[in-house]
């Protein structure tokens, strides 16, 4: 997928599989993906996960099981998700859902090798 430009590509559809717990995206310039809604929770673009500056973001544990019950658009550049865990601060904007799907396999090594370190899980019981 080398190539695809986040900045100008614009979604045509937004599907919500509630049994498969993913959010599917389709782009304009062809680009689909299919994410999870637990990448979609721990890569939220809200304060209270990337922290208020550089390096101070926050690990999020025990989402496993979380889901989305809501998506609502927010102008003509984002959506609001509405997660099961009472999460809904995060707008994702056209450009940050692409990035997410194109950099999805780097992006979630990088989050379960965090985990590793912190000693935390993604098991909602265990942290």
């Amino acid at each position: 997928m080398a190539g695809l430009t986040p900045a100008s590509a614009l979604p045509v559809e937004i599907r919500l599989h509630k049994a498969s717990r993913t959010l599917e995206i389709a782009f304009d310039d062809g680009a689909r993906f299919s994410l999870p809604c637990e990448y979609l929770r721990v890569n939220s673009p809200s304060a209270e996960v990337q922290g208020h500056g550089v390096g101070q973001g926050v690990l999020q544990t025990g989402k496993r099981d979380v889901a989305i019950t809501g998506v609502e658009q927010v102008g003509n550049y984002a959506v609001k998700l509405v997660f099961d865990d009472g999460h809904d601060s995060g707008l994702y904007s056209w450009q940050y859902l692409y990035e997410l799907g194109r950099d999805h396999t780097a992006r979630w090594q990088e989050y379960l090798a965090q985990l590793a370190v912190a000693g935390a899980s993604r098991d909602p019981a265990a942290h």
